[in-house]
């Protein structure tokens, strides 16, 4: 990723944080990751894996999508691009990812915010996909919806695999 990418996460992550009233080290210890790293993270610095983002968006009840708006490029590790395609401004919130695996990977997605659900449909390869022990195989033009607030895989075959990610997130109270 490049610095400007590093520098639009940063300043998005600062903002909610500091929005939250959260310091550094309560974020921190909150979320596991080191101090030292988070400020990195949003000084521009580091190079945040796409779970660490997920699990600092947890952390601030923030859909992904906030942490990652204005970032035109595909974020990426271990074989796992992702970029975000709109964020939705309506109730419940909707926010829609493009994502692409690169074959034979895993990806393991900790459980999001409470209420919260995934639907991915294929657009070419194949892809195993659903909440852990609830897995459905799927082709170009099939689709699953599941409950995103438990944890959840991405599993490709000897194939690239593109889909569409949308996270629909439950209306706050």
């Amino acid at each position: 990723m490049n610095q400007q990418i590093f520098s639009t996460l940063g300043q998005n992550l600062q903002r909610y944080r500091t929005a939250k009233g959260l310091s550094l080290s309560q974020l921190a210890q909150n979320t596991g990751i080191a101090k030292s790293n988070l400020s990195r993270i949003e000084q521009g610095g580091g190079n945040p894996t796409l779970d660490t983002i997920w699990k600092l968006a947890i952390q601030l009840d923030v859909p992904f999508g906030s942490l990652v708006a204005s970032i035109n490029t595909p974020l990426g590790h271990d074989g796992v691009q992702v970029k975000l395609i709109e964020q939705g401004t309506g109730v419940p919130q909707v926010d829609a990812y493009w994502m692409s695996c690169a074959p034979n990977t895993v990806r393991q997605s900790e459980a999001h915010s409470i209420g919260s659900t995934e639907t991915v449909m294929v657009i070419s390869g194949q892809l195993e996909a659903g909440n852990n022990g609830a897995t459905q195989i799927l082709k170009p033009g099939d689709s699953i919806t599941f409950p995103a607030d438990k944890p959840h895989i991405f599993k490709t075959t000897d194939l690239w695999s593109t889909h569409i990610v949308t996270v629909t997130y439950a209306p706050k109270e």
